[in-house]
């Protein structure tokens, strides 16, 4: 901060005692409490808080709803770090306070003595430190970095994602794009597998490493494909999955995005906290459907369910795969039933499944099939290649990887 005191918001739901709360932050060395709320966020209208560095939102034992309170302080002011303080035990809240965008948690003793106290305040001092620097570090990567984050979501399982994912990041690079893919299905994640590539380490083993995030570390954990695409592949065991949290999730977003132009992400089957973590923090959503009655109600479902969380429509591309299969449906009836004309059709072909089960993405090996154009054109939407960019295509090579300005 420069050599000047860190100002603190000081919220308070359900706390009995406010003067021992009020005693613990004025004993912060080099922090100045810039107000003190009563009845934390429940009813209160977010630019009505104080301008302040971070947000301490005390939760007692008699706060009612401590998560709707954590959800409004977060809300209201997504740039500043918020650290949840419980006088007293979580009570198994720890986990929702993260999914919900808390920065850090800090649980008070119920007694103590004095040296317990300094002890206390010495910790939380560190605490409050910490996520002042690491949200300063989010944001000065993301603001610092143009690029643009894809999550591709499939809301019923076979559709194509995975699939479309490994061959929308290899048609990126083949437009001479910097790209970084993150396989998110921590469980069956299998764009590893689509793209030919082995997991010798893995996003789980990035979680479990100690030190902080940066773009060096993160490459050095990054499998690189043949077209320039760096991966971080899914964990090797589903029991490996809940070591890669929220928390984790929210700090690598921005790190990627830095190192990159595009960050594609490849999601599991349904709206999980890992998947709305990772549309928070994307800048476009690419739905993958099919054409079959199951695949278009669950991709219907999928966009209603962007709509309640705000995401504006614009930003959402719809691919449409096997989209020229004898099954009963035109690709024409999909607006009917999804409400919206897909952006891509992607044809059926052997040469995919064949594509697959090589572990060759048929935008690398297939170019010149209906699949390899109809995946190129998708690249196309997300990076429209200019004049100047045509010329030098040749020049690099349709997989050359340009440098970064």
């Amino acid at each position: 901060m420069d050599g000047q005191a860190i100002q603190a918001a000081v919220a308070l739901d359900g706390v009995e005692d406010r003067d021992r709360i009020e005693e613990l932050v004025t004993r912060l060395a080099g922090i100045e409490i810039a107000g003190m709320i009563d009845s934390g966020f429940g009813g209160l209208d977010a630019t009505a808080e104080p301008d302040a560095d971070v947000l301490l939102l005390a939760c007692g034992t008699g706060a009612t709803d401590p998560l709707a309170s954590i959800d409004a302080a977060v809300r209201g002011r997504p740039r500043r770090p918020v650290i949840v303080i419980f006088d007293g035990a979580p009570n198994g809240l720890v986990d929702k306070v993260f999914e919900l965008g808390a920065d850090d948690i800090y649980a008070l003793p119920t007694n103590g003595n004095q040296a317990d106290w300094e002890l206390v305040t010495d910790q939380l001092l560190f605490t409050i430190q910490k996520a002042i620097a690491r949200k300063s570090r989010a944001l000065a990567s993301a603001s610092g970095s143009n690029a643009r984050v894809i999550c591709v979501l499939g809301p019923k399982g076979g559709s194509g994602k995975t699939l479309t994912a490994a061959n929308l990041a290899v048609a990126l690079a083949g437009e001479g794009q910097q790209v970084v893919a993150v396989d998110l299905d921590l469980q069956f994640g299998d764009l590893g597998l689509a793209m030919g590539l082995q997991p010798r380490q893995t996003i789980y083993d990035l979680a479990r490493s100690s030190g902080s995030l940066d773009t060096e570390k993160v490459e050095a954990y990054l499998a690189r494909h043949v077209s320039g695409v760096g991966v971080l592949l899914a964990p090797t065991r589903p029991d490996h999955a809940s070591d890669v949290s929220t928390e984790f999730l929210r700090g690598l977003y921005p790190v990627v995005r830095a190192m990159s132009d595009f960050v594609i992400i490849d999601t599991p089957t349904g709206f999980t906290p890992e998947v709305i973590s990772a549309i928070d923090a994307s800048s476009d959503v690419c739905m993958v459907s099919a054409l079959d009655t199951l695949a278009l109600k669950n991709t219907k479902l999928g966009l209603e369910t962007l709509a309640l969380m705000g995401y504006e429509q614009d930003r959402v591309k719809l691919v449409l795969n096997r989209a020229d299969s004898s099954v009963g449906l035109a690709s024409d009836s999909v607006a009917t039933v999804v409400g919206r004309h897909p952006d891509v059709l992607v044809p059926s072909h052997r040469d995919v499944v064949r594509a697959i089960n090589s572990g060759t993405p048929v935008a690398l090996s297939q170019t010149g099939s209906g699949a390899g154009i109809a995946f190129h054109h998708l690249a196309r939407i997300y990076a429209p290649v200019t004049a100047q960019a045509e010329a030098g295509t040749s020049s690099r090579g349709l997989f050359g990887r340009r440098k970064r300005s």
